[in-house]
């Protein structure tokens, strides 16, 4: 596919200047971000990317912005000093035009701010009122500090990963961008669809430990068939079976081989001259595991790992080349998807999932904090009167 027939069905970049010139599925939809860490910002830019104006509630003097911070692309920033009675109402005003609220602080910050639920829900009804924490808004740790790792500790998500001497760390996918982000967004999107037909916002408690837990579900699926019954590191799909994992090459790189089914394993064998082996003949005794690796092991140890690509990728063999960031962006089937991107210098994904009729979009780099407030406020119906009373009340802060 040519690169303009590409774009017309994922654009990757559109220069931000308002709201009009927003696409992807959810054009029109209004987000009130309040500035947090990591798991709501990531939501808050999946929402960006699908089209939605998300305006970020900075804190006056606030630091940051630039392509770097790719967390925060695409949205627009306001400042409000949060301890000034007009800068809360006027979030609250902005609230009252929004479709959409998140937030990532611990439980009962925003009502001590003054824009908690109850008195957002009053203001709009329809409001879908998101919450973002590790541990949920309430229970015996709702109020302690955590973080991705601790999270994922408790789920039993981490418990299942590693060696059967030791857990392993893993990026903090698991918790944060997976059983957070995502579900955050997720629910958003679930309660919008709920108020758009009725009229009747809510809260969206969106707690890492639930999603990092409904995450494992084809886990617990497993457990249930007993099928995964083995310790930790001695099963199907965690590192146990020989068949499925990572080996280092001549090169010292390392590949990722998975043929689950039989055809595609004995596909594999035949493409490392094993298929002979007795050794190798039923890669579902897992008493056999140790004896296959070892096979494995010395067979992909002869070749270096393009060596192995040239062999085995794009076959059924279920082979992928083990890749840095740097490589994937520059292998040829993520190139010819466009599944990265460069905004002024900056490596980064591009939007997903893909739309055929509503392709998304990043709708620019990220913003300085208080950049916009003035047209914001504006975008959002305040009276040039109105954003002068402001100013002059201090609401934007000893700069605004």
């Amino acid at each position: 596919m040519s690169q303009p027939e590409f774009l017309q069905t994922h654009q990757i970049f559109t220069t931000w200047s308002s709201p009009m010139n927003a696409q992807g599925p959810l054009r029109g939809v209004k987000v009130i971000e309040f500035v947090g860490l990591g798991p709501a910002p990531f939501a808050a830019m999946l929402l960006s990317d699908m089209g939605a104006d998300v305006v970020r509630i900075d804190r006056p003097g606030a630091h940051g912005g630039g392509a770097a911070e790719i967390l925060a692309r695409g949205r627009r920033s306001a400042a409000f000093d949060l301890k000034n009675p007009a800068a809360v109402e006027a979030c609250l005003e902005l609230i009252s035009r929004a479709d959409i609220l998140l937030e990532g602080y611990r439980p009962g910050v925003m009502e001590r701010l003054g824009l908690g639920p109850d008195i957002a829900h009053k203001r709009n009804p329809a409001l879908v009122y998101g919450r973002m924490t590790g541990w949920g808004q309430h229970g015996p740790l709702a109020h302690a500090a955590g973080h991705d790792i601790n999270y994922i500790s408790l789920t039993g998500a981490l418990d299942a990963m590693g060696t059967p001497e030791s857990p392993a760390i893993p990026l903090n996918l698991v918790g944060d961008f997976g059983g957070g982000s995502l579900y955050l967004a997720f629910g958003v999107l679930a309660a919008l669809t709920h108020a758009r037909t009725t009229g009747e916002g809510q809260v969206v408690d969106a707690a890492i430990v639930d999603g990092a837990a409904s995450l494992m579900g084809a886990i617990h699926q497993l457990q249930a068939m007993g099928i995964w019954s083995r310790g930790r590191g001695e099963n199907l799909l965690d590192g146990g079976a020989a068949f499925y994992g990572t080996y280092k090459c001549a090169d010292g790189k390392h590949v990722s081989i998975g043929p689950l089914e039989p055809e595609f394993y004995a596909l594999l064998l035949d493409k490392l001259s094993l298929k002979d082996d007795p050794v190798m003949a039923n890669p579902y005794d897992a008493s056999q595991w140790g004896a296959q690796r070892a096979k494995l092991e010395d067979a992909f140890a002869s070749k270096t790992r393009d060596e192995w690509c040239a062999m085995l990728e794009g076959s059924d063999a279920c082979f992928a080349p083990v890749l840095t960031t740097e490589e994937a962006a520059n292998h040829p089937h993520m190139v010819e998807r466009g599944v990265f991107t460069d905004i002024a210098g900056v490596r980064q994904a591009a939007p997903a999932p893909r739309f055929s009729k509503t392709p998304g979009a990043i709708q620019g780099p990220a913003p300085a904090p208080g950049a916009d407030t003035g047209s914001v406020l504006s975008d959002w119906g305040f009276d040039s009167d109105s954003i002068a009373a402001l100013r002059s009340a201090g609401a934007f802060g000893s700069k605004g």
